[in-house]
């Protein structure tokens, strides 16, 4: 076992000295010689050498020395000796030291006296500390603070060792006066601090007898105070009336340290709404005049904390909060507009969303970096705030279809996501929505953004006119066909490895208009036109070439969207418009798009020919557009839409359903007590108080107060770690709490004799850390004892605790070692279920790069089974939705996704298929940004799948 040090001296690592040579080197005259022998001593010590001869050399020659690294070194060899025997009694050599730790204790320097009394707060021998005990209590009166403020640390901890009572009888009423005339700010703190560990009774009554000048006390002071009040309210919840005005006092102190616990320990003690609001208002004052962004953060988390069990009060703090959007931290900004979208309600919504748009605005210009991710945060309130209040949506449309042509990709998607949702919600906005994004279409630049934007245009433009413009910025932001000429094609035949370099280094058209040789402007590049075809864009135009450009670069499925819009305003204007000649005339010009487009798939001209999917889906438009039938035009024009329109509706009665589950469900038992607020004495209450007591009396009423812990699963928690054979009998309880994991192992002497040094010694394998080591103990025939391991934890790689119990009996000199079985620490205690959206999902699968791939190997027959199996086992949420899993079809693939309390994300993608024999066969994927969830998961799924396990 390493021995304990309290402080650490640099050693360099090397050939051990003998003990001659540090003997030799303290006996000399030379002081740094000494200081490097004394630390080699110390080093020895600590690694287990004994070094019994060194002893007397130090009380001769190191003892009488001036020198302070010396002094210092002194002390701290004595501390890490061996000062009892075998049987627990002090060896006599260490009365030799006594007399020098009482010189030092009145020792005319500062600093020498100052450490010794440091030095005492480490010792545990009675016998050593008894005959110090006068001068000790001399250093009470002296003239320097270093010295009072040590002194009293000493005696506390004399005051603490098992006889420390008996030797220090009127301890806690010196310590009483000297608190009262003590001016220094920490030895005051230190006084304080020993009258609350060691007689609590006194501590409370000097606290009452200077409530006034509490809030004038020092920084250090008030943090043991508000200590001294949690500790005295927890155990006695009925006196905490009059503690609160002190808490309440404490919340104007200018030091920002005090005042955030204060707010906290308000928030522990009391429900009242008043305490609440002074305790949010508290938060919100420091998450505008602190800087650090890690400060922002932690009191952003207490803010959260408060709004899921006092939304109401917090609703009235919004603005408040909103302000921390001013901080350039992007994790500070999304967490600010986590907490706001939850407090958004009908009387505040259009406050909220006008900040909002304010903050959407200042992104436009490039002042800040990652304005374009910020944008995309803000879109995504928005939405979410429309989508709650349709009202407000027609205030914010308008603003946010400026950011379609975004070069924020995904900024963009989010805006054309949102106004998809809003057309569909808001029929009255549908005309001006259509309206604006046929004027802006030609100003995208993303593929995708393209694709959902011909989907509304194909779905929601009913009018003559809407479809005639529908299908004019169709063709114009496709320009002149064909897409490339006869001789590029016979050329690209002959040359195709000079064509494909030619492709590959196109650029995508930009947003600002070039000007052509013969004077004309055109949106798209030079390469691109000289590439494919002489100019062919509409001269004059600066409307041209965006969906040309993306068709040019091999984007296939965005040709299918292209043929599928056309088709569908072709139908559409089959219904509007009277005159026969016009719909063939559209129809034809359809048509010819689309053989153009589809010319272009299998021609070599790009790099890579058209995908099948793409193409059947062309065919089919055009099988569509020469032989139109009533079933396949409902199919096109109702059917699709209808599916949006279920889709929404089930995203809607899901996110109802999870702010149910959300909401505290509270149960009274038939025979708790209520207190009646209307019958108690109001006599010499505040308003404080009176609120505290009805809220108190809600929380117990409505079951609030009443622990959710079962004994039945504490015991799923305990671990065997040895036979019911073995001399020691040993079990753990496991308790795991985020980072830490407290080991409580109770050990049972199972033999007729008296087990001495017993100890517990643990290893751990993986990312777990011992935070300290179990002591030695004793143990008594057929007794039992507790001992409490705290083990760190640093990430949800999996890690196993094992170890021994060691110990030795008077009959045997050898030691006796029990092996202990190993601990698995089990990943499912760190990760929680947690939603994201699809969008979000997608962009973490592409960016993470651990993947653990595991085949599916069951018993189970049942696809929605399995799932739901895999799903409890990993503890994870499906975010694919149920109506997409309904059905009987042989096949299912689901995205499940968690968090860890860590702030890992596990991505988990599910794809199985029902064989002919009725056997299930298929992947599941595992993707994370760390190795250990990635394996940790893997080796979960392939234990559990099989089912019933």
């Amino acid at each position: 076992m390493e021995k304990s040090c309290s402080l650490l001296v640099h050693f360099d690592k090397g050939t051990p000295a003998i003990a001659n040579e540090i003997r030799e080197a303290l006996e000399g005259n030379d002081v740094e010689a000494k200081i490097d022998a004394m630390k080699k001593a110390i080093m020895l010590l600590l690694n287990g050498e004994t070094l019994p001869q060194l002893f007397i050399t130090i009380v001769r020659y190191v003892l009488p020395s001036e020198d302070h690294t010396v002094q210092k070194l002194l002390l701290l060899y004595l501390e890490i000796i061996e000062k009892t025997d075998a049987k627990g009694r002090v060896l006599p050599e260490m009365i030799l030291i006594c007399q020098n730790l009482r010189n030092n204790l009145q020792h005319p320097n500062e600093y020498i006296r100052g450490v010794t009394l440091r030095f005492l707060c480490r010792l545990n021998e009675t016998e050593i500390i008894e005959p110090l005990i006068p001068s000790v209590l001399q250093n009470l009166e002296h003239r320097h603070p270093y010295i009072r403020r040590n002194a009293i640390l000493a005696m506390m901890s004399i005051y603490k060792l098992p006889q420390g009572e008996q030797i220090l009888v009127d301890a806690p009423e010196m310590i009483e006066k000297l608190l009262s005339t003590e001016q220094d700010p920490s030895a005051k703190r230190n006084a304080f601090l020993m009258l609350f560990t060691c007689a609590q009774d006194r501590a409370v009554n000097y606290l009452l007898t200077n409530v006034d000048k509490v809030s004038e006390w020092g920084e250090l002071l008030q943090m043991i105070v508000l200590d001294l009040i949690r500790k005295v309210c927890r155990t006695n919840r009925g006196e905490k009336g009059r503690y609160i005005k002190i808490i309440i006092s404490l919340l104007n102190v200018p030091s920002t340290a005090v005042v955030y616990e204060c707010a906290g320990t308000l928030v522990s003690l009391s429900y009242a709404p008043t305490a609440i609001r002074a305790a949010a208002n508290t938060y919100c004052q420091l998450l505008l005049s602190q800087s650090d962004n890690n400060v922002k953060l932690i009191v952003l988390d207490r803010l959260n904390e408060l709004k899921s069990s006092h939304r109401e009060v917090m609703a009235d703090m919004f603005m408040d909060i909103l302000r921390a959007l001013s901080s350039p931290n992007l994790d500070v900004r999304r967490k600010t507009l986590d907490i706001v979208l939850e407090l958004v309600t009908n009387r505040n919504i259009n406050e909220v969303v006008l900040t909002l748009k304010k903050e959407v605005v200042k992104t436009q210009n490039g002042e800040l970096q990652k304005n374009g991710e910020y944008r995309q945060m803000l879109i995504q309130a928005i939405h979410s705030c429309a989508v709650k209040f349709p009202e407000v949506a027609s205030t914010v449309v308008h603003l946010l279809m400026d950011f379609l042509g975004d070069s924020n990709v995904a900024s963009a998607t989010d805006v054309i996501v949102f106004v998809r949702e809003i057309i569909e919600t808001n029929p009255k906005l549908r005309v001006s929505i259509i309206t604006r994004l046929l004027d802006t279409f030609y100003q995208i630049r993303a593929s995708r953004v393209c694709a959902c934007a011909l989907w509304i245009i194909g779905e929601y433009c009913l009018s003559l006119s809407e479809v005639e413009s529908g299908l004019a910025t169709i063709k114009q932001c496709l320009g002149e066909l064909p897409f490339y000429s006869l001789s590029e094609e016979e050329e690209g035949g002959n040359d195709s490895s000079k064509k494909v370099q030619q492709v590959n280094s196109m650029t995508v058209s930009s947003k600002r208009p070039a000007i052509l040789s013969d004077g004309t402007y055109a949106t798209q590049s030079a390469a691109s036109e000289t590439a494919f075809s002489p100019p062919t864009l509409v001269h004059g135009s600066l409307a041209s070439g965006n969906l040309r450009s993306l068709l040019l670069t091999g984007d296939y499925f965005l040709g299918a969207v292209v043929a599928c819009t056309l088709t569908k305003l072709v139908l559409r204007l089959e219904e509007v418009q009277p005159s026969k000649v016009e719909v063939h005339k559209a129809s034809t010009q359809a048509l010819l798009i689309i053989v153009s487009m589809l010319q272009l798939g299998q021609s070599p001209v790009l790099p890579h020919p058209i995908d099948n999917d793409s193409y059947d889906r062309i065919v089919l438009c055009i099988r569509l557009l020469c032989n139109t039938g009533d079933e396949m035009k409902k199919i096109w024009l109702q059917s699709c839409r209808q599916s949006f329109v279920s889709m929404l509706t089930e995203k809607q009665l899901r996110e109802t359903a999870e702010i149910k589950a959300k909401a505290q469900i509270s149960h009274a038992q038939p025979d708790d007590l209520i207190d009646f607020y209307h019958l108690k004495s109001r006599k010499g209450m505040s308003q404080l108080e009176l609120e505290d007591e009805v809220q108190d009396d809600l929380k117990r009423a409505t079951g609030e107060f009443i622990k959710e812990g079962d004994d039945a699963n504490k015991l799923n928690r305990i671990l065997q770690l040895t036979g019911f054979s073995d001399p020691v009998y040993a079990e753990a309880y496991v308790t795991v709490h985020h980072y830490d994991i407290v080991l409580d192992v109770t050990v049972i002497n199972r033999t007729k004799e008296t087990l001495q040094n017993l100890c517990l010694e643990l290893a751990t394998m993986g990312d777990l850390k011992l935070v300290e080591r179990p002591q030695n103990y004793t143990l008594a025939p057929e007794s039992s004892k507790k001992i409490k391991a705290n083990i760190k934890v640093s990430s949800t790689e999996t890690g196993v605790i094992f170890g021994n119990i060691v110990y030795e009996t008077s009959n045997v000199h050898e030691r006796t070692v029990v092996v202990l079985n190993d601990i698995h620490i089990d990943i499912m205690d760190y990760i929680s279920p947690a939603v994201c959206s699809d969008g979000a999902f997608r962009t973490m699968w592409a960016e993470f790069e651990w993947e653990n791939k595991v085949a599916v190997n069951t018993v189970i027959q049942d696809e929605k089974e399995f799932l739901d199996h895999i799903m409890k086992s990993t503890n994870m949420k499906c975010l694919t939705a149920p109506s997409a899993l309904d059905g009987e079809c042989g096949f299912l693939a689901a995205n499940l996704y968690a968090k860890s309390v860590f702030g890992e994300d596990a991505l988990v993608n599910v794809s199985i298929e029902k064989q002919v024999d009725g056997k299930l066969s298929g992947y599941i994927r595992i993707r994370s940004k760390t190795q250990g969830i990635a394996l940790s998961l893997g080796d979960k799924i392939t234990l559990k799948q099989k089912g019933g396990i």
